[in-house]
């Protein structure tokens, strides 16, 4: 089975969604974002906008995730020899139990040298968000102590007459500005993944060359049951559909199939 035509059709289409999700959310999440009166760049959208976006945001991301599996089938690589770790020096552990260590001249002098070299150095780039390879796990809520729960949902135990109800804090409303960052690093980490699904691909088969020497802890990469942020379980005609299925939907379940065969086909010729 050559997937080849497609994951490029997908690919196509992924990257139009993406095309209009960057239109919707404006300049907020652009190159050069809207300044307001007061010359402070606008990095804010509506809750109904931010929740609209971020509703095709998830399938989108999870369907490209499957196109880079997809893309990857066959692909190996080789991983270079793992680098020698430097021996750690006891004096940390030796300080935090109070025990005092004298260094010598020639570790100050070379601890200096260090300093210096660190403090000319050219400043590191920012990190680059890249899209992730896994599917996020399924939250578990916290039972018992120490869970965070919404003041709604706190007992409100009242003595009459001597404690007066407090009023519960207002539900968000839909117009309530939304920080816009997040969303606009995870659009611009989409759009290139999807610029370069080849490089993508070679990530992930560096991954599962890492996962079959025993080197990660996730040893599977999509979770169980039915795709993040989809509303379809498996490609299925579209006679026997719901109604209210969007078109990222079918993107999505069409390359959770392509991801599923190849994990289950891996080609090894």
């Amino acid at each position: 089975m050559d997937g080849s035509a497609a994951i490029e059709r997908d690919r196509e289409a992924l990257k139009r969604i993406v095309a209009s999700l960057v239109a919707m959310a404006g300049p907020a999440v652009g190159p050069d974002p809207e300044a307001r009166a007061e010359g402070e760049p606008r990095k804010t959208l509506p809750r109904h906008l931010w929740r609209a976006i971020l509703s095709l945001l998830r399938p989108a991301e999870a369907a490209a995730r499957r196109l880079v599996i997809a893309a990857a089938r066959g692909l190996v690589v080789c991983l270079p020899p793992p680098r020698k770790q430097r021996p750690a020096s006891p004096a940390p552990l030796l300080r935090s139990l109070g025990i005092a260590v004298m260094a010598s001249p020639a570790d100050l002098s070379a601890a200096a040298r260090r300093a210096r070299a660190d403090l000319s150095a050219a400043p590191a780039r920012p990190r680059s968000v890249s899209l992730p390879l896994f599917d996020p796990l399924p939250h578990t809520p916290t039972l018992g102590r120490g869970g965070n729960r919404p003041a709604r949902a706190v007992p409100r135990i009242l003595f009459p007459g001597l404690i007066e109800p407090s009023p519960l804090p207002q539900p968000p409303s839909r117009d309530d500005p939304v920080s816009a960052a997040r969303l606009g690093q995870r659009l611009a980490a989409l759009a290139a993944a999807l610029d370069d699904l080849p490089g993508q691909a070679m990530r992930f088969a560096r991954w599962k060359a890492r996962r079959d020497l025993g080197l990660t802890r996730r040893t599977a990469p999509l979770r169980g049951g039915r795709p993040p942020g989809g509303r379809l379980a498996r490609f299925e005609p579209s006679e026997i559909r719901p109604r209210n299925i969007r078109e990222v939907d079918e993107i999505l379940a069409h390359a959770h199939s392509l991801a599923l065969y190849a994990l289950e086909s891996p080609d090894t010729s």
